[in-house]
Order: C-alpha cells, then structure tokens, then sequence
C-alpha cells in the first residue's frame, strides 16, 4: 500500500470507525424517545440539540469542501438549534440519517484516488485549507460530541440494560 492509500484508510477510520472511542451509532443506539429533547443537567441543550449541532456542523464542512460559492455561517446561531426548539422521534431519526448520509459524502471524497486531499480549497482564500484538514477537523468534532452523547446518557442514566 502506497502512502496515498495509507493516508486515505487512516481518514476513513477517524471519520467512521470505532477506535479508541465510542462511535457514533453506538452513542445514539436504542436511545429512549422520551429523552431526545431533556436538557442535561447544567447544559444549555437538549440531547437532539447536540445530535443537530454534529449534523450541521459536519454539513458546513462538507458545503466548504464542495461549494466553489461557499459562505460562512455565523457562529454559534447557525451551528445550533434554537434553543427553543424540539422534534419528535422521527425528526430525531431524520437528523441521524442526515448525519450518516453526510458523513458518507465526506467519505466518498476521501477515497476517490481523483481528488488530492492536499490542495487548497476555492474559498479558503489566504488559510489556504485542504481537504485533509478539513477531514480531520470533522473526525474530531465528531468524536469529541460522540463522546459527550455518551457521557450524558450515562449522567442521566439513559444506557438501559446494555451498560
């Protein structure tokens, strides 16, 4: 395996594998319905709050990376959910498929041999970001709120019997 395929395969794992973390489908595994719009204690948000926050934030990167008319969010009203707002089980459900579905369009780009992940994206003007940059910023973005996902579940006791 050449250094390029190595690079790719180490990307793909960050972005989908469980390693030494929780995944993602396991974070959000038989979550009870009755819990998707409780605010833990001390947080500002709701459980579907923090699902919606990974699923737009991830969304923004992959529009950054695929947009050659890119513009950018305000931060932090465009990365969360009015504070407001609630959904119900299949609005839940939607933001997971959502999430997965965009997280295999990143995928995609990440291993098609076609796209070189160290040249500068169009709108990233002087910062000069690449797709390899941008990847890695997503995998921990998402694996530092998996990781909370689960934390609070386990806070507010939401594991059920498989904990």
């Amino acid at each position: 395996m050449n250094n390029d395929q190595e690079l790719r395969v180490q990307l793909m794992r960050m972005l989908t594998a469980r390693q030494a973390h929780m995944d993602f489908e396991d974070a959000v595994a038989d979550f009870p319905n009755d819990a998707i719009n409780t605010r833990p204690p001390n947080c500002d948000y709701t459980f579907w709050h923090l699902l919606e926050h990974m699923r737009i934030s991830q969304k923004d990167i992959l529009d950054y990376i695929q947009s050659d008319h890119y513009t950018w969010p305000n931060w932090p009203d465009d990365y969360w959910p009015d504070q407001a707002s609630v959904t119900d089980p299949a609005g839940w459900h939607q933001t997971i498929v959502a999430f997965l579905s965009d997280r295999q369009a990143l995928a995609a780009i990440v291993n098609d041999p076609a796209v070189d992940l160290f040249a500068p994206l169009p709108n990233s003007g002087e910062h000069r970001h690449n797709i390899l940059r941008e990847i890695n910023i997503v995998a921990s973005h998402n694996s530092y709120h998996t990781g909370e996902l689960g934390i609070l579940r386990g806070v507010m006791g939401l594991w059920g019997e498989r904990r």
